[in-house]
């Protein structure tokens, strides 16, 4: 059963890092690309970032670069969102998604499985 599953969410203070992973089993993460996703209250889901199932090529939205890196290790079958300089706009739920191809448009429905979410505060 394929399964995703994400971890390391929390509280933190503005200007604040927090690195999200997300482990994949039931599958092998190597043939799939990945993305981060977040949904805020009251907003709808949209795209942080996307990376290739080779980790070669990444992408981010404006809001998030400089301060966000995605990242993977497919001998761990992990993926993550290492965050620095969190700020209050970043307070979201946050969600791994997989894909059979690499795009930078974040449409949903590219990404055929999802994790549950990890919830990030950001408050002083």
């Amino acid at each position: 059963q394929l399964q995703l599953v994400e971890s390391g969410g929390g509280l933190v203070q503005p200007g604040g890092s927090l690195k999200l992973s997300c482990v994949a089993s039931g599958f092998t993460l190597k043939d799939y690309a990945a993305a981060w996703f977040r949904q805020a209250p009251g907003k709808e889901r949209e795209g942080v970032a996307s990376i290739s199932n080779s980790g070669m090529s990444t992408h981010y939205v404006d809001s998030v670069k400089g301060r966000f890196t995605i990242s993977r290790d497919n001998t761990k079958n992990t993926i993550y969102l290492q965050m620095n300089n969190l700020e209050r706009g970043d307070t979201a739920v946050y969600y791994c998604a997989v894909g059979p191809y690499y795009t930078a448009h974040y449409f949903e429905d590219d990404y055929t499985d999802w994790g549950q979410g990890t919830q990030v505060t950001v408050s002083a």
